[in-house]
C-alpha cells in the first residue's frame, strides 16, 4: 500500500485516541512514525497496525476496519479530493459504478496501486447488490464505512449494508476475494421550510405558473418540430409538459436516435483509431487504423483478441461473460510480446485503456480505447506520437498535463523527504536540548538558569533563614594515599549517587562537592518553613547510605562527619565561565566548623540548628560546650534519630524496595535515579514549596509570554522568595570564602 493509507491510519489514531496511543501502537507494531505519500510500503505494515489496534482498543477487527473506512473518506476530502469525489455521480449507484474509473485516473500518480474493483447489481425488489473484488483478503469491512459515509455526506441518505456472501474466485492472477453486500437506502426527509408571509406563497405560485406556461410553449414548438403523428390525450400532454419543463418543475430528458447510422466504415475507423469490435467467441470483427498500425496482424480473418491482448484490469478472465460482469469498469489491455515483430519486442509493450460496450443487436462487444500513457517519456519509448491520437481524444492533453504533474509529484516527494529529515533533526535537537537543560538545571536553580539562558543578569539576594549541611569522609587523606585513583573515583561516585538521590527525597538543594566534602542547603533557592527538618532528615539518610559504601582499603563501610547550622545567607551566581549558584555569609562558615569539629558517624548541630529542630520529633543529645575555631566556646548537639519517621521513609524507599543490597550504578550522569524509584517524603509545607517553586520558575516564562511586565516579574520573585537586593558595600562585608 502507498504511504497515504498508513498516514490516514496514523491520523485516525491520533485524532480519536491521542498521540500517546499512536506512539504505543507503532512501537508494538514495530513500524516507523512517518510515511511518505507516494512511497509503496509492504501490506504487512498496515496489517500489523490494524492487528495491534484491535488488541490495544479491545475491539473486533471488523469494527476497527469500519471505523477506518469512515475516517478514510473524511481524510480523502481533507487531502484535496473532495470535489473529485463529489462529481463522480449524481446518486450512490453512479458513484460506486465510477469508482473503478477514479482508481484508473489515480493510477497515473500512484503507478503501483492495486485497487479493488466494484460492480453494482440491481434487484427486482429495488435493493442494490454491491460486488467487491480485491486481492487483499480480510479488508472488506472497510467498504461499509466508506459507502455509508458517502451516502450520508453526498446524497443525504442513510444506508445499511450487510454481507450476503464471501468467497474466493480463481481469476487470471490467482485467488481474488469476492464479497457481495446487500445495500438498502432510506432517504432522509428534507426539513420543511416555514414560509413567513403569504406574499412569498403567491410569489412562488406565480413563478410556477410562469414556468408552466413557458413549458407549454416549448412543448408546442418542440412537438411541431418533431411532427409526431401519434395523437395524445390531454393528460399525456400535461404529463409530458411537466417532464419537459424547467424551473421548479421536474426535468427529464428523453434522447432521440436516428433510423440509421450516418457514419461510413472508413470514417469511423479513422475517427476512432483505437477501437476493437469482437464477437462472443472473441473473434475480431473491426479495428481502428492506428491499433492495426501498432499491433501488426491484428486485422486478419479469424483473429482472436485474446491472442494479441491480455486483460490487466480488472483482473478477470478474457471471456464475454466476465467482461459483462464488469461492464461499468475501465478495462486495461496489454499487448502480447510474442505477437509483435522481433524489432519491437525490446520496447515496452503497448497498453490500452478504455470502455467495453455491449451491442445487443449485433451480439458483439466494442472496446473503445486510447493508449495508456503517463508521460512524454513513455510516448517516446513506444515510438508513438501525439498525432497518433484523435483530435477529440483527451489522452493528448492528459499526457501533457500529467508530464507537469509528475514533475510536481517528484518535487513533492523531495519536499516530503526533506521534511522528514528536518523532523528527525528537530527531534534529535530537542533531545539534546533536554539533556543540556537537565545538566544546566543540575548546576543551577531552574529559574536562575532560565534567566542566564535569556542573557539576563541574575542579581543576588538575601535569605533570612535557611539550614546548611556539610559532610566529609573520615580519614579520607589516608584512604587516598593507600588506593588507586580509580578506586577513589568509584567510591565517591557511589556515595554521591546515593546522596544525590536523597536530595530529591527531601527536596533540598545540592550546592556543590569539593573532594570528599558535600554541601546542601534547605530553604534556598525557594524558601520553606521546614528547611531545618528537611536537612536533618537528609543527614540521617546520608548516615544510613554511607554504610552501603565500602572503604577500598579496609573493606569496611566508610564513616562520615556531618555538620548542620541554621541562619541567614546571601545567594547569587558567581562567574561567567562555569557559573555556580553560591552561598555567602557567616552561616556557611559556622556550618563548615560544625562538620570539621564533628565526630565519626555523628550529625553535629549548632545551637541555632538545635532550636530549629526542637519539638519536631527528633532525638537530640547535648554534646556540651566545645571550642570552635574562629567562634570561641559553643554548646553543640548530636542528632540521633527521627522518632516520627521510619528508615524507609527517610531513605525514600517504597515497601517493595530494598536498597541496602543494591549498588545504584544505574544512576545517570547527574547522580539521580529515575523518579519512579523514589518515594518523596511528605512535609507539612510540601504543597506550599511546590507552588512557590512553580511561581519562581514560571515568573520568567510569563515575562516572555507577555503576561506581566519586567517590574512585575521581579516583584513577584522578590516577594515570593523574600530576598532583598543588596549593594556592593554590604556584599563585601558579608562575603565568606567557601571551604
Amino acid at each position: 500500500m502507498y504511504g497515504f493509507i498508513n498516514t490516514c491510519l496514523k491520523s485516525l489514531v491520533i485524532e480519536k485516541f491521542g498521540e500517546e496511543t499512536w506512539e504505543k501502537l507503532r512501537t508494538q507494531a514495530g513500524v516507523q512514525d512517518t510515511f511518505m505519500t507516494y512511497t509503496v510500503y509492504d501490506d504487512v505494515i498496515t496489517q500489523r497496525l490494524i492487528q495491534e489496534a484491535c488488541k490495544m482498543l479491545d475491539l473486533p477487527e471488523d469494527a476497527v476496519l469500519k471505523l477506518f473506512g469512515e475516517y478514510f473518506f473524511t481524510f480523502c476530502k481533507m487531502s484535496g479530493y473532495d470535489r473529485m469525489l463529489r462529481t463522480l455521480g449524481g446518486n450512490l449507484t453512479e458513484f460506486i459504478e465510477n469508482l473503478d474509473a477514479l482508481h484508473s485516473y489515480l493510477a497515473l500518480s500512484y503507478q503501483e496501486m492495486n485497487a479493488p474493483s466494484f460492480r453494482v447489481e440491481r434487484r427486482t425488489d429495488g435493493a442494490m447488490l454491491l460486488h467487491y473484488y480485491s486481492d487483499r483478503r480480510g479488508l472488506c469491512h472497510i467498504v461499509p464505512g466508506i459507502i455509508e459515509s458517502v451516502a450520508r455526506d453526498f446524497f443525504n441518505n442513510e444506508v445499511t449494508m450487510e454481507i450476503l456472501s464471501q468467497s474466493e474466485e480463481k481469476e487470471r492472477t490467482g485467488k481474488t476475494e469476492h464479497v457481495i453486500f446487500l445495500v438498502l437506502q432510506k432517504a432522509k426527509r428534507p426539513k420543511r421550510k416555514t414560509r413567513k408571509t403569504t406574499n412569498l406563497e403567491s410569489e412562488d405560485s406565480h413563478k410556477d405558473n410562469e414556468a408552466l406556461d413557458a413549458a407549454f410553449q416549448k412543448k408546442k414548438n418542440y412537438s411541431a418540430l418533431l411532427c409526431c403523428p401519434e395523437k395524445k390525450s390531454h393528460w399525456d400532454i400535461v404529463r409530458s409538459v411537466v417532464k419537459f419543463g424547467k424551473g421548479n418543475l421536474t426535468h427529464a430528458f428523453v434522447p432521440a436516435y436516428p433510423e440509421r447510422l450516418w457514419v461510413g466504415e472508413r470514417t469511423f475507423c479513422n475517427a476512432f483509431p483505437f477501437h476493437i469490435v469482437f464477437d462472443e467467441e472473441l473473434r475480431i470483427k473491426q479495428a481502428g487504423v492506428n491499433i492495426q498500425k501498432y499491433v501488426p496482424g491484428l486485422w486478419r480473418p479469424g483473429s482472436r483478441i485474446d491472442k494479441y491482448f491480455s486483460i490487466v484490469h480488472p483482473q478477470v478472465t478474457f471471456t464475454i461473460f466476465s467482461i459483462r460482469k464488469f461492464i461499468n469498469s475501465q478495462f486495461v489491455l496489454k499487448a502480447h510480446r510474442e505477437t509483435l515483430p522481433d524489432s519491437w519486442r525490446n520496447q515496452p509493450m503497448l497498453k490500452l485503456r478504455g470502455q467495453m460496450i455491449w451491442m445487443e443487436s449485433m451480439q458483439c462487444m466494442m472496446y473503445l480505447c486510447s493508449p495508456k500513457l503517463r508521460s512524454l517519456e513513455e510516448l517516446e519509448e513506444r515510438k508513438m506520437h501525439i498525432s497518433d491520437m484523435a483530435q477529440h481524444d483527451a489522452t493528448r492533453d492528459l499526457i501533457l498535463l500529467n508530464q507537469q504533474r509528475l514533475a510536481e509529484i517528484e518535487l513533492s516527494n523531495q519536499l516530503e523527504r526533506k521534511k522528514e529529515e528536518l523532523r528527525i533533526l528537530s527531534k534529535n535537537l530537542e533531545a539534546e536540548k533536554k539533556k543540556t537543560e537537565t545538566l544546566l538545571y543540575a548546576m543551577l536553580p531552574k529559574h536562575v538558569a532560565n534567566q542566564l539562558k535569556e542573557g539576563k543578569k541574575v542579581e543576588a539576594g538575601e535569605f533570612n533563614s535557611c539550614t546548611i549541611l556539610f559532610s566529609d569522609i573520615v580519614t579520607f587523606t589516608n584512604i587516598c594515599s593507600a588506593c588507586e585513583p580509580i578506586q577513589i573515583v568509584n567510591m565517591l561516585n557511589s556515595m554521591y549517587s546515593k546522596f544525590d538521590r536523597l536530595t530529591s527525597v527531601h527536596d533540598v538543594y545540592k550546592v556543590e562537592t569539593i573532594g570528599d566534602a558535600y554541601m546542601v542547603v534547605g530553604g534556598v533557592p525557594v524558601p520553606t518553613d521546614s528547611h531545618a527538618k528537611r536537612v536533618a532528615n537528609f543527614a540521617l539518610g546520608m548516615r544510613t547510605a554511607a554504610r552501603e559504601v565500602m572503604n577500598p582499603v579496609t573493606g569496611e563501610p566508610i564513616q562520615i562527619r556531618v555538620g548542620i547550622h541554621t541562619g541567614p545567607v546571601l545567594a547569587g551566581v558567581v562567574g561567567e565561565k562555569m557559573p555556580r549558584y553560591c552561598l555567602f555569609g557567616d552561616t556557611v562558615n559556622t556550618a563548615s566548623r560544625m562538620e570539621s569539629h564533628g565526630l565519626p558517624n555523628k550529625i553535629h548541630l549548632s545551637p541555632t540548628a538545635f532550636r530549629a529542630l526542637q519539638n519536631q520529633g527528633f532525638e537530640i543529645l547535648e554534646r556540651g560546650e566545645i571550642e570552635v575555631k574562629g567562634k570561641g566556646k559553643m554548646t553543640t548537639y548530636i542528632l540521633e534519630n527521627n522518632l516520627d519517621a521510619t528508615e524507609n521513609e527517610i531513605m525514600g524507599r517504597t515497601e517493595k524496595q530494598h536498597f541496602s543490597h543494591v549498588d545504584e550504578t544505574e544512576a545517570d550522569a547527574l547522580g539521580n535515579l529515575a523518579r519512579k524509584t523514589i518515594a518523596v517524603m511528605k512535609y507539612a509545607d510540601s504543597q506550599q514549596l511546590l507552588t512557590s517553586s512553580s511561581l519562581a520558575y514560571e515568573a520568567e516564562a510569563s515575562l516572555c509570554n507577555g503576561e506581566c511586565t519586567k517590574g512585575d516579574t521581579e516583584q513577584q520573585l522578590s516577594d515570593q522568595m523574600r530576598t532583598q537586593h543588596f549593594s556592593n558595600s554590604n556584599a563585601h562585608s558579608r562575603f565568606c570564602v567557601l571551604m
